[in-house]
């Protein structure tokens, strides 16, 4: 019988000994890293993008032999390359966590120099796709855990700021928006901000629930599957459609001020804006296309945004609302007076009243 390896961690001790390493290092290389991670981990290639390919490459085309030679002493220059750069003014006491894709050769070279150097550092069994198949799960059972009240409401009713101003008054929160870095409709992507992976979008709401306590009912906004390019996991989808529902009210004109201030890169990116309304081409025909960039150029944005809710928005939104959320009923509803500072403020103490009685 094998002796176990002291210097692994095991897959089932991960989430209850995360918190005690002191830092968590991807040694897979930069793209890989970029698609999704352990949130918080730093990424000290052993490897970099090119030698990868190189790497693999060889394996394929001459022999496993040749791949490990020149691997080794890949590796062990980048190695060396951090120790220089990152570790070396770190003191003994010091406790890394080493992972690279299934917990093989790459984190295995840097946890066992570490460890020879003196520090305490741990490889993750498994590596990433261990912590992958960790997310899936935690997922699936986040769903089934969990209870949620819906926040309903027309385009531009202000849901997210409601959600940040609940939150602030201690109610739990899930900001799925916040979470896809995307407000959720064809002008929502994030200026200057890419959006994650779905890989790394469920990655940041397996960490989110962790935060989140399962006996206290969890405020989200009502949301399409998809947000922008990335899709809510199907089992949490159904779960959150199937929460109670409470709509967030407020007037057109509301609606319309609103907007224009959480959308004011439009106003003066008016190029970008023309591209995201050329994506209703389909919908509205060119006619119309052309008459809303005539809009833009006359600077006319309140009349546009609120023919855009009339038109777009409104009709979307009341033809969905009932048929995805069964529990929504038109009666119960907080009302938004206006979109200043108190009126948000106002309006989140009821929704949050309302969420004790849930």
């Amino acid at each position: 019988m094998q002796p176990s390896n002291p210097h692994i961690l095991k897959l089932d001790q991960f989430l209850t000994e995360l918190n005690q390493f002191d830092l968590v290092i991807d040694v897979r290389s930069p793209a890989e890293f970029a698609l999704d991670h352990i949130p918080g981990a730093v990424n000290y290639p052993v490897l970099s993008n090119e030698e990868r390919i190189q790497i693999g490459t060889l394996y394929k085309q001459v022999s496993p032999f040749a791949a490990k030679k020149l691997g080794a002493a890949l590796v062990s220059r980048n190695i060396a390359n951090h120790l220089e750069n990152h570790l070396l003014d770190l003191p003994r006491e010091w406790r890394p966590l080493i992972y690279c894709w299934r917990g093989g050769e790459r984190s295995g070279a840097f946890t066992h120099i570490l460890n020879r150097i003196g520090w305490k550092a741990k490889q993750l069994e498994g590596g990433y796709q261990g912590f992958r198949r960790t997310v899936i799960d935690g997922l699936e059972e986040a769903a089934k855990q969990y209870t949620f009240l819906v926040v309903c409401g027309m385009t531009g009713s202000g849901k997210t700021r409601i959600l940040q101003e609940a939150q602030k008054l201690g109610a739990q929160v899930l900001d799925l928006e916040a979470l896809a870095i995307h407000r959720g409709s064809v002008l929502g992507n994030e200026p200057n901000i890419e959006q994650p992976s779905q890989k790394g979008f469920e990655t940041e709401l397996w960490n989110a629930f962790r935060t989140l306590d399962p006996s206290k009912t969890v405020l989200v906004e009502s949301e399409s599957k998809k947000v922008g390019g990335v899709h809510i996991p199907d089992a949490l989808m159904e779960k959150i459609r199937n929460g109670a529902c409470i709509e967030l009210r407020s007037s057109t004109q509301t609606r319309v001020s609103w907007l224009i201030r959480e959308y004011h890169h439009f106003l003066s990116d008016t190029d970008n804006f023309k591209a995201k309304l050329a994506l209703l081409t389909a919908h509205y025909g060119k006619v119309q296309i052309a008459k809303w960039n005539e809009a833009i150029d006359a600077g006319h944005f309140p009349e546009l945004v609120e023919e855009l809710l009339v038109k777009h928005y409104d009709p979307s939104y009341q033809s969905s609302i009932v048929r995805n959320f069964p529990q929504y009923k038109i009666e119960n509803f907080v009302q938004l007076e206006d979109d200043g500072d108190e009126a948000f403020a106002n309006a989140a103490k009821a929704i949050v009243e309302k969420l004790k009685t849930s």
